[in-house]
């Protein structure tokens, strides 16, 4: 009896084998109708889903130009900070597999503001969209790049590491103050560069005889690159900066400035001291008409009142910062990025190339 039950019981196992083999091998597809699906719900033609822009406090106008660019409306969110300095952030619609960008830069007040972005980021992961890019349109701590005295935080890094554990996927950047910076992120980064855009606006100026000025050896490379697109030579500053007062002497010109009109570069400026000290050295050299552009213009307490009073004709900037902590004057004038910006989104958004935007890059 207990051989014939164990028969019984191979035999009933086999047979329910070949059953569901004959499932398998002639299985009939679902009919939709079966399990409809809802009307209200679109197919996404993205593969992160639908594009969505939330702007953050620090740079809300920015934000609105490049949604006015890319022809999207702004991600309705909110951010709030308590009486005693704690931040509170809250995403006002649904992004559940949406491709999101959250556009806060790192500037004054830069603590507030990076807490704020790393914020914004948790939320966005914790809604499950599709993928968070961290858009910076300036990273202030990039300065922060490397150990060159003892016993000193490297600020970029310990910021790259917060801005990954906090759940970004990619970071979106303009000019960082030292490219390498880039390595110390493991999620990609791209970083995008103001000199197309600002030399397009030097261009129409039609300025006669012009030369570009880096104002030290570290930004010469750049300087170049900016010469190159405008095909007019260069010159370099040499300066020193002995500590940590935002105050820098300028030593030296290299090369030759007389009788030229010249147009100084440079990532940044604070205080813009180092600009108009380089702007008095160029003049003592015989240059004739001085201007400045930076891909971001800081501008602390007085900068503003020091290169009014300066021999600089025009500082060109480009709008990354908001806003300005004091009122402009006659000499600064704004060039949007935003356009820039928008074009490096709809690129990441439709997965195609971010470095199409710069060609010149290979060449350098």
């Amino acid at each position: 009896m207990p051989l014939r039950s164990a028969l019984s019981g191979l035999a009933a196992l086999a047979l329910l084998l070949s059953w569901r083999r004959f499932r398998r091998q002639n299985a009939i597809p679902m009919s939709s109708s079966q399990f409809p699906v809802s009307s209200s719900v679109a197919p996404s033609s993205s593969p992160n889903g639908d594009l969505a822009i939330l702007a953050g406090s620090g740079n809300p106008v920015f934000a609105k130009r490049i949604a006015d660019c890319l022809g999207v409306g702004l991600t309705p969110c909110e951010a709030q900070m308590f009486s005693e300095g704690n931040v509170f952030v809250r995403i006002l619609e649904n992004v559940r597999g949406r491709d999101t960008f959250v556009i806060q830069g790192v500037h004054r007040p830069v603590n507030d503001n990076f807490v704020e972005l790393l914020f914004w980021v948790d939320a966005l992961k914790r809604a499950s969209a599709s993928q968070v890019t961290a858009v910076i349109p300036y990273f202030s701590y990039a300065k922060g790049d490397k150990k060159d005295e003892p016993r000193v935080s490297i600020r970029a890094r310990v910021c790259a590491d917060a801005i990954e554990a906090a759940g970004a996927d990619r970071v979106l950047t303009m000019d960082l103050h030292s490219p390498q910076i880039q390595g110390f992120f493991s999620v990609p980064v791209d970083h995008l560069y103001a000199r197309q855009v600002i030399c397009d606006h030097i261009r129409s100026m039609n300025i006669p005889n012009l030369v570009i000025c880096s104002p030290d050896v570290g930004f010469a490379k750049s300087a170049s690159a900016f010469a190159n697109l405008l095909g007019v030579p260069v010159v370099i500053g040499n300066k020193q900066r002995k500590d940590h007062s935002e105050r820098a002497q300028v030593l030296e010109v290299i090369g030759d400035v007389s009788g030229c009109n010249v147009l100084m570069v440079d990532d940044f400026t604070i205080t813009g001291g180092s600009l108009v000290s380089m702007a008095e050295v160029l003049k003592a050299r015989g240059a004739k008409d001085i201007y400045a552009a930076v891909s971001h213009g800081v501008l602390s307490k007085g900068s503003v009142a020091r290169i009014e009073q300066s021999v600089i004709k025009r500082l060109f900037m480009t709008d990354t910062i908001e806003p300005p902590l004091e009122p402009q004057g006659d000499r600064i004038e704004m060039i949007s990025v935003a356009p820039l910006f928008a074009q490096a989104i709809r690129s990441i958004h439709d997965r195609t190339s971010v470095s199409m935007l710069f060609p010149d890059v290979k060449s350098l």
